[in-house]
């Protein structure tokens, strides 16, 4: 039986914020169960930080792809590896709580451009900090530069 997904901050979820004597055996646990129940922890974490802020995880991925310039609709899709309808969702998202705008592309007037906004490049800052300096993120985290190196390597071993 495949296990229950629970979303993050679930209140149905015996690992987000149990007491520590529940926790107490986590020594014994698989690497495997220590990724997955950090992973949740994170993500509810990281998941209410965003909210706070009028941002989602694709949100906080279309902004960082636009750091560089403004890119197409269909650009900044392929760069984040959805659907042009699902960018279209979370452009429509940000564009509302002004951390981009569309404009028509000079080079092509037909061609609307998606551009960062001075306040969603402040919230992109934000949470790059959030996450790499906060404590109740990635605090407990001694070397970051070398953590994130590792999950990026664990990710992409073929």
């Amino acid at each position: 039986m495949a296990e229950e997904q629970l979303t993050p901050g679930d209140p149905h979820d015996p690992l987000v914020d149990a007491p520590g004597d529940m926790l107490a055996d986590v020594s014994s646990w698989p690497v495997g169960r220590l990724l997955s129940v950090a992973a949740r922890l994170v993500e509810r974490r990281f998941h209410d930080f965003l909210a706070a802020h009028q941002l989602s995880h694709a949100g906080l991925i279309a902004l960082h792809h636009l750091t560089p310039g403004p890119r197409t609709q269909r650009e900044l899709a392929a760069a984040c590896r959805v659907t042009d309808q699902t960018m279209s969702r979370t452009i429509e998202h940000l564009r509302r709580s002004g951390h981009v705008v569309k404009r028509a592309d000079p080079g092509d007037r037909r061609r609307m451009l998606v551009e960062l906004t001075p306040a969603g490049d402040a919230v992109l800052a934000m949470a790059r900090e959030k996450e790499r300096d906060s404590g109740d993120l990635l605090g407990a985290v001694e070397d970051y530069d070398r953590f994130r190196e590792e999950l990026i390597r664990l990710i992409t071993v073929t």
